[in-house]
Order: structure tokens, then C-alpha cells, then sequence
């Protein structure tokens, strides 16, 4: 599940540039390096009767550490870098940092990654169980059905889109007949990409959204979305948990406890608000485990304090004057606990 929440108010001075690249132009090269490589990343295919792709990267196939950094490429439309970095320092937070890299920040992270598409069915449309799933990746700039693509001034026409789709199971037809729809698309040119949270490739693409998080923070403040110019972070990978809530619960601590991020915006006033105002530190909420924190309100995103989805840490640097401000902490305690890291006596 995405840690950013919705309920924003409207962008103070929203503009945009006269053209803007396509976020599924850019990624159908990843798209189609996933597929072509799906055994090599552990990924399993089919496809639908009328030929939409169906890339299972942790349902039933077992995905792979380099199959979420490149799902979170995708996620990103193409527009940043996501990598995995051993550290072994002295007292290193943890062994594994995952790190997130823009120049095109609001594009890549809220018109491509966010998870904002809500996608369900009942168990009379799928003959079953019902079904519920967040969509995000540049497919949603296709479909264009959440009023944030109104603020950003931005939508997406290409022949092909790939979703991304937060989930333990796959989609039903009904599902996939509303995204190739709403999208504009031919089965044959679109494909969904499942990865439960508790998966390898699901908990390295949730993580890796730790930028996203911060940008989605600098919308609900009300601060102009063209401020942002760069954006860049790092979050620990935690281990994939073994049920939904754990995993849930892993995956925003890395980036509320442990996620670090450097903004550089235009001006200085905006650069000293956001040091302030942006880390997680900021919420009612902070210091408790997130499963604990989503548990006490009956598993009711809407009941969590919004101001507690944000990284830990912030550096925010201004192109007016050069300056940098810092705010947030990291909480190494909290994550250590959580997540083990305990010593095997020799």
C-alpha cells in the first residue's frame, strides 16, 4: 500500500510547461526489458484472451530485488533511477539502501508513481471475491480520472501504458476492461504489473517511492508544485514481511523512520518552510510502529494523521540564494526493533 494519502488541497500556482514528455513513450523501453527478461527476473507472464500482458511479480512467482528496481522505473515513467546500495559502515542504518534519483520530480513522482487510481469490483462483477487495488505508473496519465492531473495540467497520449498494481492476486477482466477503457488502449498494448506488498519486488517499489512521498507532503501543504525543481532520497529495504499488515507496515517505516530526502527548490522562503514543516516528525502519530498506528484505527488510512506520511530526514536547497536547510531525524531504534538485525553469538 502507498504511504501518501489523498485529501490535498489544490496547488497554489500550478504551471506547467507547453509540452511535457510521455511518461509511457519513456517507460515502454522498461516495460518491454520486464517482459523480455521475466524468467531472468523471476516474473511470470500470461495474457488475456484478447492479449493484454499480465506480469506477476510476486503472487504467484517469486519476482526479484532487481525486478522492483525495475518496476519502480516504470513507476516512475521513466523519468528517475532507482538503485540498491550495500551499507556496511560503522553503525549503518541498515545493509541494504534502496536510492531514488528525479530531475523531473512532479512528473516522475505524482503524474507517474503515485499510487492515486482506485480500481475495484464487486464479487457479483467478478464471480467471486471482490476486488481492490490502487494503480499507479504512467498508465494513469492516460486515464487521467483523479482531479490531481487537472493540477498538474498534464495528460498523457500514448499507443501503449503499463499500471502498476498493489495487490496479492491478480486482476479480474472486469478490472482490466476499466483500465483499458478509461486509457484509450488496445488489449494488446497494455500491461499490468502485480506486486503484493509483502513480495520482494512489492516491498522494493513500495520503498522506493520515498521521494514520491515527500512531493505528495509538499502538495498537501499547499506549496507551488513548480518550486520543485530536483529531488533526490535513499530509505532502507527492509525484509519482505510475511502477511499484508507487516509488510505495510515495514514499508512506511523504512521511509517514515528512515527516509532521507534533498529537495532543491527556487526560492529560500519556500527551502526553510519545507525543512520545517516536511518530515514525519511533524505528526501526532510519530514514534509508533506503522502497523500499530494503522491497527489502532481499524485499518482506516483516513484516520492516520496525513502529516505523518513524510520521510524522516529533509535537506532542502535554494537555487535563489545557495543556501540548504535541514530538519526531521531518523529513528534507527525504531526500524532495529522492528525489523531484527539481532547478533548469533560466536
Amino acid at each position: 500500500m502507498n504511504p501518501t494519502m489523498p485529501a490535498s488541497p489544490p496547488i497554489a500556482d500550478p504551471s506547467a510547461p507547453a509540452t511535457l514528455p510521455s511518461v509511457n513513450a519513456l517507460s515502454e523501453r522498461l516495460v518491454a526489458r520486464l517482459v523480455d527478461q521475466a524468467a531472468r527476473l523471476g516474473v511470470a507472464l500470461t495474457r488475456t484472451a484478447d492479449g493484454t500482458v499480465i506480469a506477476d511479480a510476486g503472487v504467484d512467482a517469486r519476482g526479484s530485488l532487481d525486478a522492483g528496481l525495475l518496476i519502480a522505473r516504470i513507476c516512475m515513467g521513466g523519468l528517475g533511477r532507482v538503485a540498491a546500495r550495500a551499507n556496511f559502515d560503522a553503525a549503518p542504518l541498515w545493509p541494504t539502501m534502496l536510492e531514488v534519483s528525479t530531475s523531473s520530480p512532479v512528473l516522475a513522482c505524482l503524474g507517474s508513481q503515485y499510487a492515486g487510481w482506485s480500481l475495484s469490483a464487486t464479487k457479483e462483477q467478478t464471480g467471486g471475491k471482490k476486488f481492490f487495488s490502487l494503480g499507479s505508473g504512467p498508465a494513469r496519465a492516460l486515464a487521467v480520472k483523479e482531479p490531481l492531473f487537472e493540477e498538474l495540467g498534464y495528460r498523457d497520449r500514448h499507443e501503449r501504458g503499463a499500471l502498476v498494481l498493489e495487490v496479492d492476486r491478480l486482476p479480474p477482466q472486469v478490472v482490466i476492461d476499466k483500465v483499458l477503457h478509461d486509457c484509450g488502449l488496445a488489449p494488446e498494448h497494455l500491461t499490468l504489473i502485480v506486486t503484493p506488498t509483502h513480495s520482494v519486488a512489492g516491498t522494493v517499489q513500495v520503498v522506493a517511492r520515498v521521494v514520491e512521498v515527500a512531493l505528495h507532503k509538499v502538495h498537501v501543504l499547499g506549496v507551488p508544485l513548480d518550486e520543485i525543481v530536483a529531488g533526490t532520497g535513499s530509505a532502507p529495504l527492509p525484509p519482505p514481511a510475511p502477511d499484508a499488515i507487516q509488510a505495510m507496515g515495514r514499508t512506511n517505516d523504512a521511509i517514515l523512520y528512515g527516509g532521507r530526502v534533498h529537495l532543491t527548490v527556487k526560492h529560500d522562503e519556500i527551502a526553510q518552510r519545507l525543512a520545517g514543516s516536511l518530515p514525519s516528525a511533524n505528526s501526532r502519530d510519530y514514534g509508533r510502529p506503522f502497523a500499530d498506528v494503522f491497527t489502532a484505527v481499524n485499518f482506516d488510512f483516513y484516520q492516520i494523521d496525513p502529516a505523518l506520511f513524510a520521510p524522516a530526514e529533509v535537506w532542502v536547497s535554494s537555487l535563489e540564494s545557495g543556501a540548504t536547510w535541514h530538519g526531521g531525524r531518523l529513528d534507527a531504534g525504531l526500524l532495529q526493533k522492528q525489523w531484527g538485525g539481532q547478533s548469533v553469538a560466536q
